[in-house]
């Protein structure tokens, strides 16, 4: 209309003149309390043993630096102490009490109430355990309470697989049913260009713990990245995880002199062809979603968005795109407008060798201009409620503050147990952020931005770019010249440090989260090796939902049985209103992915 016509860009000019100064006055609070900081906080041994910590080369030298500050810090004493505000830890002594009891005992009732105790507990974020607060007040380990939680429950786990009391038929649906409850973790590798080579620093480190989920997504330059691991058997990642992978990184090596005749004729910094050719040796060639998941077990995702603007996001895998070859998806994910053009996507047909276009020759372009972080579509196809995100993005870094900490972090206001820079500079920097993300949305709903390169930029500041757990490896002013630039091995070396630097604090926190999860899925597995291998049908399943057992009869003892159970968790009050509730009786539930 002529209003929208006549006001467009004048309110574009004021909200941008808005963002701008609140923008500048965000950063410079920042940057006052980064000063602060480390002159008033970060003073003597407090200093002397913050550096040690950072100038750790291997992760069981962080873990002792991280003990001496804790220790010094007297961050033991809260460790040994149990209450606190975050997690239910009443509950958990409970769990942790009845079930090392049934797990001790030789009886079919305490196996039977072993696996009731399970299925109570066996759900994310049980009595808030996975609360990030419980993980900031200490630069190593949480509460000795939940470490102890985690070990009582994968002994339990594991003694409920070995029960000679309890039917395998039986066993293999609780599992089920656990590995459903439980949900599954992904590790999603961010867009960003040249930081994204601090990826890498990131996989080494979980995967020298065996902490590498089996999903793994990426977007943009992190879908190159997770290519290398997805693609590739645990002993070929093992060996060529490290700086000399340099040596093979030759995507953008391109004259400054070639690269702007070529934006000047084809309105894009790069060729496709070229890296099509550098990408595969990423990807092995030209290997399918399909193979790489029967190769390496891990299941491999890249998110797209379709050239149309109004078409959804695309996650591909090896269940929504078998056939197509991963090193099409990467370019596709990476094809960010300006920097690479929009490509066709690539698959194989039956036996030949020979690539035909997916999709109908559809062309697709950068999943992080949409879905930087596909939680949703994760969630939907493989039962993903847990994410481990690497976030690299330059944009998205400044507005990680952590008001109160981050894991493996403490904030120094306080002895941790305070505002980071107060509770003044923390009101102000939130009151900041979501002013500046209030004026991003009222310029997206009312479509005022004009589109560049038919895409709407506004979703780029927009979407949700964090996870469970978000691992932010540490840039600077340098990694900004470097962003269109492939690393030489030095610096390579350096990005692989600083990302395995910021990792180590938040391992505590992921290991607890995958040990369980890992338990479960190795306890299901075992129980499918049986002989007996026929899964569970829905008919068994109904009745085992609604009675534990077709055989058992439903007689008083077991009632009495179940309500011992449930007056173990529940206090009197609670107990009286359910007199009549059964602990089977719960709607079945399909389990949406085959191991």
């Amino acid at each position: 209309g002529i209003s929208f016509s006549l006001f467009r860009y004048p309110l574009v000019f004021i909200i941008g003149f808005i963002i701008f100064i609140e923008l500048v006055a965000y950063i410079s609070l920042r940057q006052i309390v980064r000063i602060w900081e480390n002159v008033f906080s970060w003073r003597g041994t407090r200093k002397r043993l913050r550096e040690k910590l950072r100038q750790s080369t291997t992760y069981k030298e962080w873990c002792e630096a991280a003990d001496g500050l804790d220790k010094y810090m007297k961050k033991d004493e809260w460790k040994k102490s149990v209450p606190f505000a975050y997690y239910d830890y009443r509950l958990l002594q409970k769990i942790v009490k009845h079930l090392k009891a049934y797990r001790e005992s030789d009886t079919e009732e305490d196996a039977l109430k072993m696996m009731d105790v399970l299925y109570v507990c066996l759900k994310q974020n049980f009595a808030g355990i996975e609360n990030e607060q419980l993980y900031s007040h200490t630069y190593l380990g949480t509460k000795l309470l939940i470490e102890e939680y985690v070990e009582e429950v994968t002994r339990s786990i594991e003694a409920l697989v070995k029960s000679p009391h309890i039917p395998l038929q039986e066993k293999k649906l609780a599992f089920k049913l656990y590995s459903k409850n439980y949900g599954r973790s992904a590790f999603c590798l961010s867009g960003g260009a040249g930081f994204a080579y601090y990826h890498l620093g990131v996989i080494r480190a979980l995967f020298d713990r065996g902490l590498l989920p089996s999903i793994i997504t990426g977007t943009s330059a992190g879908s190159l990245m997770g290519a290398i691991v997805c693609t590739r058997s645990n002993e070929e990642i093992n060996e060529i995880l490290n700086p000399q992978l340099s040596e093979r990184i030759r995507i953008c090596n391109d004259q400054w002199s070639t690269l702007l005749v070529r934006i000047a004729k084809t309105g894009n910094l790069f060729d496709a062809d070229k890296w099509c050719r550098e990408a595969m040796w990423f990807c092995k060639g030209s290997m399918t979603f399909k193979e790489a998941y029967e190769k390496t077990g891990r299941i491999f995702n890249v998110s797209v968005i379709p050239y149309d603007p109004h078409s959804p996001p695309k996650l591909l895998n090896y269940i929504t795109a078998p056939n197509c070859v991963i090193w099409s998806a990467v370019l596709a994910s990476a094809a960010i407008p300006g920097i690479l053009p929009a490509v066709v996507l690539m698959q194989k047909k039956g036996t030949s060798k020979h690539l035909v276009p997916y999709n109908y020759g559809h062309k697709f372009k950068d999943g992080s201009l949409r879905t930087d972080i596909p939680t949703l579509a994760l969630n939907t196809q493989f039962n993903v409620n847990y994410t481990i995100v690497s976030q690299v993005n330059p944009h998205v870094h400044l507005f990680f503050y952590a008001n109160q900490g981050s894991p493996g972090r403490p904030v120094t206001h306080r002895q941790g147990r305070g505002w980071r820079g107060g509770f003044l500079a923390s009101t102000l920097e939130q009151l900041l952020k979501l002013d500046l993300t209030k004026w991003m949305k009222v310029i997206r709903h009312l479509k005022l931005l004009p589109t560049i390169h038919d895409q709407d930029w506004s979703s780029v500041f927009l979407q949700k770019f964090d996870g469970n757990v978000t691992i932010l490896p540490k840039t600077g002013i340098r990694d900004w010249f470097h962003t269109l630039s492939d690393p030489n091995e030095s610096r390579l070396k350096k990005l692989m440090n600083s990302g395995q630097l910021r990792t180590w604090p938040t391992i505590s926190m992921i290991s607890n989260r995958m040990r369980i999860e890992a338990t479960v899925e190795t306890g299901r597995r075992a129980l499918k090796e049986y002989h007996d291998t026929s899964d569970v049908g829905s008919e068994d399943e109904l009745m085992f939902l609604s009675g534990r057992r077709a055989s058992m009869p439903t007689t008083n003892v077991e009632q009495n049985r179940r309500r011992q159970f449930m007056a173990q968790f529940n206090d009197s009050e609670a107990l009286k209103g359910a007199q009549g509730v059964r602990i089977g009786e719960m709607n079945p539930l399909e389990y949406s992915h085959e191991q």
